[in-house]
């Protein structure tokens, strides 16, 4: 099958069978120079030459009443994590600066929880509401499962964006967490978007899925339509249920991220968690398919620093974008809600 016929496919608008998307998985070793070559038609055509960084703070860590299975926070884990409640305004603030000083387009606020409960969502519109004032950045906040009413508070406080991954196929997470559900999840993304917020929701490969599952989630994310995709591949942390698990072979990384760009060519796909440990020495390849890479560390994980993921941007001759998009903020996308 030709890969170069895939990316006029998708230019087109039109989405690949599964057929086509198994053909993507399955690609001969000697043949995924093709294969990039052909993904980066597309993101090329969407997206430019340009990379966004984003970076992320860890406000509330180690306490959650969830069992999903990847999860060092989560409430089965024994991992050796730090564990503190919801952090200080200056804190935030600290970290916002950073972000800006590392050249983020966005900064996100992760708190571990099975949903921000009201005082907290009331100390973070004020935090806010700080940052907006004193740093220049985008924000996007990832706080569990969340209500219209809450989501909207968010958004009038000046959250651009809410993350809640999807993390795998409807089929499979049962498979990975018992206390919530895919629909849960979905209901979420539902509730945020009709606040107003746009919607960040990925993926998280290498926890036992099947192709099928992979093929599932990717399609899934394309009815969804969010505005970001994040790409992580699992890390195994001892202490955890999938302590076990093997990594992702780097050409496999390489594979799942060209299909879903040539599935969902026009969003801002960010390769993720993961990333470094995963595909290893293959990491800039990953900038074919993707348009955005997470910097500095993950929730309880380290990450390549930023100033070496400018320079991987650079010597792979792609751009960086710097500039904030918080005069972006609008309700467009409640016509796919």
């Amino acid at each position: 099958m030709s890969f170069q016929a895939l990316a006029d496919k998708a230019i087109a608008g039109d989405i690949l069978s599964r057929e086509e998307c198994l053909s993507v998985l399955h690609c001969p070793d000697n043949q995924i120079l093709d294969l990039l070559s052909a993904t980066y038609r597309v993101r090329e055509q969407f997206c430019g030459k340009q990379v966004h960084l984003h970076m992320l703070i860890n406000a509330k860590s180690g306490i959650c009443p969830e069992d999903c299975h990847y999860c060092s926070q989560s409430s089965i884990s024994s991992a050796n994590i730090e564990r503190y409640p919801l952090v200080s305004m200056e804190k935030l603030l600290e970290g916002a600066r950073k972000a800006k000083e590392a050249k983020s387009k966005r900064y996100c606020i992760v708190i571990s929880t099975r949903g921000a409960n009201n005082r907290e969502i009331s100390f973070l519109t004020k935090a806010v509401r700080r940052i907006k004032e004193e740093v220049d950045i985008s924000i996007c906040c990832s706080l569990g499962l969340i209500t219209e009413e809450k989501a909207r508070a968010l958004y009038e406080a000046g959250v651009e964006q809410f993350n809640h991954n999807l993390n795998t196929s409807e089929n499979y997470y049962p498979e990975i967490c018992t206390t919530h559900t895919y629909q849960d999840r979905l209901n979420t993304l539902q509730a945020a978007r009709t606040a107003g917020l746009k919607l960040c929701s990925g993926v998280l490969f290498g926890q036992g899925e099947s192709e099928d599952d992979i093929i599932d989630v990717t399609l899934a994310l394309r009815e969804l339509e969010p505005q970001s995709i994040p790409v992580n591949f699992l890390l195994p942390i001892e202490g955890t249920p999938f302590a076990q698990h093997r990594y992702v072979q780097p050409y496999d990384c390489l594979r799942i991220l060209c299909l879903m760009r040539l599935v969902n060519p026009r969003q801002e796909i960010r390769v993720s968690a993961g990333r470094e440990e995963h595909l290893r020495s293959l990491q800039p390849l990953a900038l074919y398919a993707a348009n955005s890479v997470f910097v500095s560390g993950y929730l309880t994980t380290p990450g390549q620093d930023y100033q070496d993921t400018w320079q991987m941007i650079k010597d792979m001759g792609f751009e960086l974008e710097e500039h904030s998009d918080n005069s972006e903020q609008t309700s467009e996308a409640h016509v796919h809600a």
